[in-house]
């Protein structure tokens, strides 16, 4: 059994494409798979969305990404187990590459990844080098992580200390307990972060996140990136 597990939290605007695009690759897999929503109390139409287009509702109270992922794999009948975000959107080829990769030896690993448009061009610069840098020290993009059940169990999950950059601590722990892997192919994910926010404020917060370190990453307070309300996005304006 596959396991596609995905967090959201208001994320009406992205989940169709999501959910369906995970559906058409599991269906051309040939073999069985679930796909299972996590929902952190979302106030919009996710759950409603999920469920129309086939997806397991999971419903959780606590809104912590790490927490969340974890609520997902508990709930997940399979032993392949593959983390998307409810923004990104995979391909058949990206999914087959990665549960072949599991099935054959890998613990676990991540994929390169590409914005939608438009995206600003400070982003598809400072995007190529993120993916070069995860790649180079074999490092999960958040948006899409897949792991073995046994894995996941061995390093005892997400490490829910952390608010943000969980998967970077994640895979570092699957690199301890075996191979990790991170393939050519790429899926897409939505550029709708760097289009609400400016290059000012992402570099800001970027460099407080560098000097704040790893205590940061514990505490929600300063990680608006990713907890605070969201804006919309300007693709979407009429």
């Amino acid at each position: 059994m596959i396991s596609f597990i995905v967090p959201a939290y208001n994320e009406e605007q992205c989940l169709a494409g999501t959910i369906d695009a995970l559906q058409r690759a599991g269906l051309a897999l040939g073999e069985a798979y679930e796909v299972l929503l996590v929902d952190v109390g979302s106030t919009d139409k996710t759950a409603a969305i999920a469920v129309h287009h086939g997806a397991v509702l999971v419903s959780v109270a606590h809104r912590q990404i790490a927490a969340t992922r974890n609520a997902g794999a508990r709930a997940a009948t399979g032993d392949c187990l593959i983390f998307v975000d409810a923004d990104t959107v995979v391909n058949e080829e990206v999914v087959r590459v990665a549960v072949q990769a599991m099935r054959n030896g890998a613990v676990g690993g991540g994929a390169g990844m590409r914005f939608d448009e438009p995206t600003p061009l400070f982003a598809r610069l400072l995007l190529r080098v993120v993916v070069h840098l995860f790649r180079a020290t074999r490092i999960a993009t958040g948006c899409f992580l897949f792991c073995t059940r046994s894995g996941f169990t061995a390093v005892g999950g997400f490490d829910e200390r952390y608010y943000g950059a969980e998967e970077i601590v994640m895979s570092r722990a699957l690199k301890r307990v075996g191979r990790f892997v991170i393939l050519k192919q790429s899926v897409t994910t939505s550029a709708r972060k760097i289009r609400i926010y400016s290059a000012i404020e992402v570099m800001l917060f970027m460099t407080r996140m560098a000097l704040r370190g790893t205590k940061a990453l514990k505490q929600r307070k300063g990680m608006e990136f990713w907890y605070a309300e969201r804006r919309a996005d300007p693709r979407n304006d009429d």
